[in-house]
Parts: C-alpha cells; sequence; structure tokens
C-alpha cells in the first residue's frame, strides 16, 4: 500500500470554519484576560457581563421591536451577534469543538457560501424562535444554535446519502435525536432553561436550508420526490 509522504496527518479544516471560530476565540480570549486582571484594569473584570449586554439576543427587546415597529440597528444585530458571545470558557470550548468537528464534515461537501448561510440563518432562526415562544427574560447568547444548524446539514448530507443507498433514511437523525435526548435528561435532573427551542430551531433551518444551498441539493430533492 502507497502512502502521501506529503500529504498532512490530519485533514484540514475549510477555510471558512476558521472564519467563524475566530470571532468565538478572539472575544473570549478578550473576557479572560479582562477577567484575570492582565487587560483593562478593574473595569476589564466586567467585560464578559459588558459582552452580554451589548451582544446577546433579548427575547423581551424582540417582542418591543415587533409591538412598537422600531428595529434599531443595535438590536437587530443581536441576532447575528449572540453566537460569539458566551457564558463560560467552557461554553467557549464546547461550542468550538462542535464548530470543528460538524463544519469539517459540511464543509468539505458544500461550497464555503452554503457553510455561511447555514451558520447565520440556523442562528438568526434559533433567535427568532426563541423570541416568539420562550417568554424568558434570560438573553439567549452562544453558538449552540449555530452549531445545530451544522447538525441539520450534516443530518441532511447522511439522510442524502443514505436514500442514494436504498438504505433506511431515519438513521441520519439518530445525532439530533441522541443529543436532545442528553438535553432532556439533564433538563429532568439540573434544570433546564428554554434555549433548546433555538437549538430545535436551528437544526431545523441548517436541515431546511441543505435542500437550496447544497450542491444539487434542490434539484437533487425534486428528483426523488418525483421517483416517489
Amino acid at each position: 500500500m502507497q502512502h502521501d509522504h506529503n500529504a498532512p496527518p490530519l485533514n484540514p479544516i475549510p477555510w471558512v470554519v476558521w472564519l467563524l471560530l475566530l470571532p468565538i476565540v478572539a472575544m473570549e480570549v478578550v473576557v479572560d484576560l479582562g477577567a484575570s486582571g492582565l487587560a483593562g484594569g478593574p473595569g476589564g473584570i466586567g467585560w464578559r457581563i459588558e459582552s452580554i449586554q451589548d451582544f446577546a439576543f433579548s427575547a423581551p427587546l424582540f417582542q418591543w421591536m415587533f409591538q412598537n415597529g422600531q428595529f434599531p440597528p443595535d438590536a437587530v444585530m443581536r441576532l447575528v451577534t449572540y453566537p460569539f458571545v458566551h457564558a463560560s470558557p467552557m461554553h467557549a470550548i464546547f461550542v468550538a469543538v462542535f464548530l470543528l468537528a460538524l463544519g469539517k464534515f459540511v464543509g468539505e461537501v458544500f461550497r464555503p457560501i452554503a457553510v455561511l448561510v447555514i451558520f447565520f440563518g440556523a442562528a438568526i432562526t434559533g433567535a427568532v424562535a426563541y423570541g416568539l415562544f420562550a417568554n424568558s427574560p434570560i438573553p439567549l447568547l452562544g453558538g449552540y444554535p449555530a452549531d445545530y444548524g451544522l447538525i441539520g446539514a450534516f443530518t441532511f448530507i447522511l439522510w442524502t446519502r443514505l436514500g442514494e443507498q436504498g438504505q433506511s433514511q431515519w438513521g441520519a437523525f439518530s445525532l439530533i435525536g441522541m443529543l436532545l435526548g442528553i438535553q432532556l435528561i439533564f433538563g429532568l435532573f439540573f434544570g433546564a432553561g428554554r434555549d433548546w427551542i433555538a437549538d430545535l430551531a436551528g437544526f431545523a433551518a441548517g436541515f431546511g436550508l441543505s435542500f437550496v444551498v447544497a450542491p444539487g441539493g434542490w434539484q437533487r430533492a425534486l428528483s426523488r420526490i418525483r421517483r416517489r
């Protein structure tokens, strides 16, 4: 068996995934430096709280915008900034790990622009669902809804491949089923907020958008519907 000795030991991560990861890492580094007193002086200790106040998504603010027909830019931008703000370093690390793993898989199949559409489309959909149905004063923050969008794209890829192989396509939904099961268990034992609404909406958005942005996705879906 021949091996390519010039090949990297690990398959490279698509550049678009690094592009999405960079602001997550940069934000976390800045607020951690402030919290440790290495930057910002005494005021740096409160940088994480300030970032949440400035960039996290607020369901009451979202409802106020629609009730009053006013959409200030600094409020609208929260639909796409909240995935880059996290409650703790561990929160950011888990989001980053999911982004790297799922982004690599999806990015090797989808074009970079498609990955961006899914990431931000899932983030926006998750925030809107949270704003409409959560009825919670707790701000929505962190990249899980966007990551769940990538899970939706991952599921679409598996769903398509299983269909082409003539196998049951329900197996493609095993990952999302497992994750929701884990969330349910943690919720029962430790209590849970309502951010699962944003996660589930993000997954649905990622899966649905894949029909449009995947290579040949819409045409392939129409072809399968016609065959049935």
